[in-house]
């Protein structure tokens, strides 16, 4: 799963649910980021991300493969601070919202058209808005 450099034709972005199923090798979401990359979409995930899919029963091996194949947005203190914002504009708390906001906002700076992949399509809509189009788990 080389990065290749393709037209760049959108970006397909997986929240935790998604890189976790793409880590049990889930027939649908493997085939849903294969044809994404077939278009030329890049796939990107958040930093945070990698951290909240994790767990000790985890097949490391196929998540460092997975990831090298994969941009990963790092959160610094730009987008930790655009995220801040972004849940005050949606009257939601940081304490249960926090990393569904960095991947939100992080989703909206991506080259467009984008698709978040997501378990949580209630949560995004209220965060994302229509700015990101949502495909459910």
């Amino acid at each position: 799963m080389a990065n290749r450099k393709l037209s760049h034709e959108g970006t397909l972005v997986l929240d935790c649910e998604g890189l976790a199923k793409l880590i049990e090798d889930h027939e649908n979401t493997v085939s849903m980021v294969a044809g994404a990359r077939s278009r030329g979409m890049e796939v990107v995930i958040n930093a945070l991300t990698i951290v909240e899919a994790t767990h000790r029963r985890s097949n490391h091996a196929r998540l460092a493969w997975l990831l090298s194949g994969m941009r990963i947005s790092p959160v610094g203190d730009k987008e930790a601070k655009a995220a801040s914002a972004l849940l005050l504009d949606t009257g939601l708390h940081g304490h249960k919202y926090a990393i569904d906001a960095i991947v939100a906002e992080m989703a909206m700076r991506q080259q467009r058209p984008v698709v978040l992949v997501t378990s949580d399509i209630d949560d995004m809509t209220k965060l994302c808005g229509d700015r990101v189009r949502l495909v459910g788990l």
